[in-house]
């Protein structure tokens, strides 16, 4: 007993320094998010504010544009993560169901694929984006980010698509559907929690993104929130480092309140979708 408490409590020690080492960043931006100026430059520096400025997140949105940032991302997440389950649906479909040559190694492609860098297909494809025209518009960066998400999209899909017993697709079939409208009507609406996590995190995914945008986009007004934030202080001039950590804050905002809004449906589509029933 002695033992197992020991370890026990060895195993959350450790995840809780753990979810510190995770947590410290993004305390230490809110932290100086919150100070004023000469606060800011103090040394040594200190963890809480003497006396938070809640209007620095006003200035920021009042001085720049970073409202306009986060729409843009809204629009990207929304467009990407459409395009991409339009894709990884019928492909996580066909590998959990079809059998043909080269299953294995093409389930296998598919799971390489989402280790690729993006920075490994978004300089080629610059240059070949630029004769084409389709360099700073959001149709070039919506396809990048599309091919960048839906392998892992697919993969995840496929896992949780092998829960749902094939007899439901027989059933359909032999009540005279087609393929096409049994995964409509039959295999879609059994997979939606699992849909749904899909696409928050490759909503996650997409919104995180700063490389592509950043290489693929020149004017301002096109920019997402992440390459924004970097360029607060060229499109604001004087603005300084609480109002930079203020922006910063404002951008990880969302996706965070997302994540505790739908902790637990993300986790029991995880836990579903991780064996095979």
């Amino acid at each position: 007993m002695t033992r197992n408490r020991l370890t026990d409590l060895a195993y959350y020690a450790g995840q809780a320094l753990l979810a510190l080492a995770f947590a410290f960043p993004l305390l230490w931006v809110l932290s100086l998010s919150l100070k004023s100026g000469p606060e800011t430059l103090q040394s040594p520096p200190t963890l809480l504010p003497q006396d938070p400025q809640w209007g620095n997140y006003g200035v920021v949105l009042d001085t720049t544009p970073i409202g306009r940032y986060l729409l843009n991302s809204l629009f990207l997440v929304v467009v990407t993560v459409g395009g991409a389950l339009l894709v990884a649906v019928p492909a996580a479909y066909g590998l959990s169901r079809f059998v043909f040559p080269g299953r294995r190694a093409y389930s296998r492609g598919v799971l390489a694929a989402q280790l690729i860098s993006p920075l490994i297909i978004v300089v080629p494809l610059y240059r070949l984006f630029v004769g084409v025209n389709l360099v700073d518009n959001y149709l070039g960066l919506v396809l990048i980010l599309v091919a960048i998400i839906a392998p892992f999209l697919t993969w995840f899909l496929k896992t949780y698509i092998d829960t749902v017993p094939t007899a439901l697709d027989e059933a359909a079939l032999i009540d005279g559907c087609s393929r096409f409208r049994a995964v409509v009507s039959v295999i879609v609406p059994a997979i939606r929690p699992g849909i749904a996590s899909a696409a928050v995190l490759g909503g996650v995914t997409t919104w995180s993104q700063f490389a592509v945008p950043f290489i693929l986009l020149d004017s301002r007004e096109l920019f997402p929130v992440s390459v924004g934030v970097v360029n607060l202080q060229q499109t604001a001039g004087e603005i300084t480092t609480q109002y930079l950590a203020a922006g910063s804050i404002l951008a990880v905002a969302p996706v965070i309140v997302l994540f505790v809004v739908l902790q637990r449906q993300i986790v029991g589509a995880l836990t579903a979708g991780a064996v095979k029933g």
